[in-house]
């Protein structure tokens, strides 16, 4: 089974008043007032499915900092899940400082989502590394089992509109602080994996995977020779970061790299069914 883990999709209602939205958040308004902005349905998302080979897609709407948007955000993933339960694995979005976060993702589950995510920190306004503001957040997935699909981004390299400051020392402080919870790091967790070289912290994140979203606008494909290198490739999953880029960008660098077929298979959707999606 091929599966993508990491897709953004909005309902037709959302997109059709893209403009008064972007007003009611700052920061989905700056990843997406450029022009080239492309925004996804779910039945746009099953024609690239189609097309690209992928059997099953998590999807999750955007982190809004207002819990009433993200309410608006879970309802569509709900009943996209629901229309389309053979290709569709819906996660919740929530702000985890908001006091009605744990209503909303009780609600969601009850609902048949199946985690949460994409959690972006700088969207919901929290810092990962401190527990006192994401503890109550975590425990809660756990009491669920929930996923948790975070971002991070690298502190280093060129500027792009949403490069937070949650890297790879936030995203460590986070795992190592929530060693019960399954997660997995967005953008190659900023960087992260490389550290996995170190044994102790190999050891300490046996619970974190890594997606590869947004990965050719941030790595050469040498990023998966890499992650061998670092003992984590069967710990990478296809993430696409649709409708930002298809999965058709990622096959064409997997061709450019000494990836094996059953490597190629892992991170493809073997590596993914182990994690439990």
């Amino acid at each position: 089974m091929k599966i993508d883990v990491h897709v953004h999709i909005l309902s037709p209602e959302f997109i059709q008043d893209i403009k008064r939205n972007m007003e009611r958040d700052a920061h989905f308004k700056m990843l997406h007032e450029s022009p080239k902005s492309k925004f996804a349905t779910a039945e746009t998302l099953l024609e690239n499915m189609d097309k690209t080979g992928i059997d099953k897609s998590v999807v999750f709407g955007f982190p809004f900092l207002d819990p009433g948007m993200c309410r608006e955000s879970n309802d569509y993933i709900i009943d996209a899940a629901r229309r389309y339960p053979d290709r569709l694995t819906g996660f919740a979005v929530v702000p985890p400082l908001d006091p009605g976060m744990e209503q909303e993702l009780v609600r969601c589950r009850e609902a048949g989502l199946k985690g949460t995510g994409e959690i972006i920190p700088s969207a919901v306004h929290i810092d990962i590394s401190d527990q006192s503001q994401v503890g109550r957040f975590t425990a809660l997935c756990r009491e669920l089992d929930f996923p948790i699909l975070m971002h991070t981004n690298e502190l280093v390299g060129h500027y792009y509109p949403g490069k937070g400051k949650m890297g790879p020392e936030q995203a460590y402080q986070f795992a190592v602080q929530n060693p019960d919870n399954k997660i997995i790091f967005a953008h190659w967790g900023g960087g992260l994996f490389c550290y996995e070289l170190m044994p102790e912290v190999h050891e300490s994140l046996r619970h974190v995977y890594y997606d590869t979203a947004a990965s050719p606008f941030l790595f050469r494909p040498d990023v998966y020779q890499a992650a061998r290198l670092a003992g984590v490739l069967d710990k990478v999953l296809l993430g696409s970061d649709f409708p930002l880029l298809s999965p058709a960008r990622y096959y064409k660098e997997w061709a450019a790299t000494s990836i094996t077929e059953e490597e190629k298979s892992g991170i493809w959707g073997d590596n993914a069914v182990r994690f439990g999606l």
